[in-house]
């Protein structure tokens, strides 16, 4: 009922002499609520100036500290059937050991004397290079053989030049003799019919005189035929020293020719030979693929295909494979707005599920249970979930990290500047980002690079 009226019924009523009013009422109960109230001020006044470490905290799961440490799936590079399995999982497996064996489901791969056929058709192409190169060497002899007999023939047509240029000087010499005796035998034979006239000679005279003129005018027309035919050898000599040129010219070229084209096949041919021996080693390298083997020691975690028989293609994962020897590590993911705090090098703590820790996030020096971390890698980019990706690594300074399985849980929590609690408490109430700071080494790292 509400107290609407101005009648006070308090001072109308004495409720003073009932049992309950006296115990609750009763005057020494206000002076110890007011003692515990003022010893409660002074406390929280005291409190609120104790030192706070800031920190700033985060969530994320164990992993390796290397790439080729953590969990991996096994493909098989080449397309297959499923025909054995060698494991089941939960088992240990040494680097090498065979996993599983596959068989073929192309047809181009199925003949299993396809290796050896191959081999034997890089030896018929091997002789077919050798015959090649055995009737090239054969038409470079010939080649040979021709341009020395070109020589000689050429040579031979020169003599035989040079002697009918020295009968065309020797002929020409005979008919200028000749021509000599000639005019000899003219001027004889006038002098003697003007003695016939005369009647100093004989008409006996005369005639030996005319005779011997017409043999003279016989000679020299014997010697202009000789100089001609001299002259004409000179030519027939020209012509067949170029009919030797062009005849060996086009022998050479032939052969030549003929040679260039037996290279050609000689290099067709050992083309063909690296391509079959390219395939002969990709055959010999596709039968080792038919055994999936431990690309490391490890244990089977999980074996992505089952059964015999079943197809899969190329590049598609088999079975799961968890290394047996890691270095653990932890990845964590803080908010951009603390990105700037973090640098690598620094300490942290971590929590690890399943493993008993008491933490005072503001008092690290009184927590127990976790374990010193360092960072060691901050990833340069915002991550799906919008925070970026941090990877922590045992401090070796500190405790020995558990033995703790791959994936679990872990809490981190960065440790920075020591504050008052008033002025967490206000930060908090506000929202605004823990102190910056730049760390110490960091410093020390830049004067040094100077």
């Amino acid at each position: 009922m509400l107290n609407i009226s101005h009648n006070t019924l308090n001072k109308k009523v004495d409720l003073s002499h009932y049992n309950a009013i006296q115990k609750v009422f009763h005057k020494r109960h206000y002076k110890y609520f007011n003692r515990f109230l003022k010893v409660f001020a002074v406390l929280m006044v005291i409190i609120l100036f104790l030192p706070w470490t800031q920190n700033i905290s985060g969530a994320g799961f164990l992993t390796t500290l290397k790439p080729d440490q953590r969990p991996q799936t096994i493909q098989s590079p080449i397309p297959g059937r499923i025909e054995k399995w060698y494991v089941k999982e939960g088992d240990f497996v040494n680097k090498g050991d065979t996993i599983l064996f596959i068989s073929e489901i192309k047809n181009e791969y199925f003949d299993p004397n396809l290796v050896a056929r191959t081999g034997q058709q890089i030896e018929a192409k091997t002789m077919s290079v050798n015959s090649y190169e055995g009737k090239v060497k054969a038409i470079e002899n010939q080649i040979n053989a021709l341009m020395n007999e070109r020589t000689l023939k050429l040579q031979q047509a020169k003599n035989k030049l040079l002697q009918s240029k020295l009968k065309v000087q020797s002929d020409s010499i005979d008919f200028e003799a000749a021509k000599t005796n000639i005019s000899i035998a003219e001027r004889q034979y006038e002098r003697i019919v003007q003695l016939e006239k005369e009647g100093l000679k004989s008409l006996t005279d005369i005639e030996e005189k005319r005779l011997k003129l017409q043999e003279t005018q016989a000679k020299l027309l014997s010697q202009e035929n000789k100089l001609l035919a001299s002259k004409n050898e000179i030519i027939n000599a020209q012509v067949e020293i170029n009919r030797v040129q062009a005849e060996y010219t086009d022998k050479i070229s032939k052969s030549q020719s003929d040679k260039f084209t037996a290279q050609s096949n000689q290099f067709d041919a050992k083309a063909q030979v690296t391509k079959l021996e390219n395939e002969y080693t990709n055959y010999e390298m596709r039968n080792d693929m038919y055994y999936i083997k431990a690309p490391q020691s490890g244990f089977i975690n999980k074996t992505l295909r089952s059964g015999v028989g079943e197809t899969f293609k190329e590049g598609d994962p088999l079975v799961n494979i968890m290394p047996s020897e890691y270095d653990l590590a932890v990845e964590t993911y803080v908010k951009p707005i603390d990105i700037p705090l973090i640098h690598v090098g620094e300490k942290i703590r971590v929590q690890f599920d399943g493993w008993p820790a008491i933490v005072f996030s503001g008092w690290p020096n009184v927590s127990y249970g976790t374990y010193g971390g360092k960072i060691v890698a901050i990833e340069t980019f915002i991550s799906d979930n919008g925070k970026y990706r941090i990877l922590i690594a045992p401090d070796p300074d500190d405790h020995e990290w558990p033995k703790i399985q791959v994936g679990s849980g872990a809490a981190t929590m960065a440790l920075l500047e020591d504050v008052p609690i008033w002025f967490e408490i206000w930060r908090q109430l506000n929202g605004f980002p823990p102190n910056y700071y730049q760390p110490i080494t960091t410093k020390k790292a830049k004067s040094e690079k100077k």
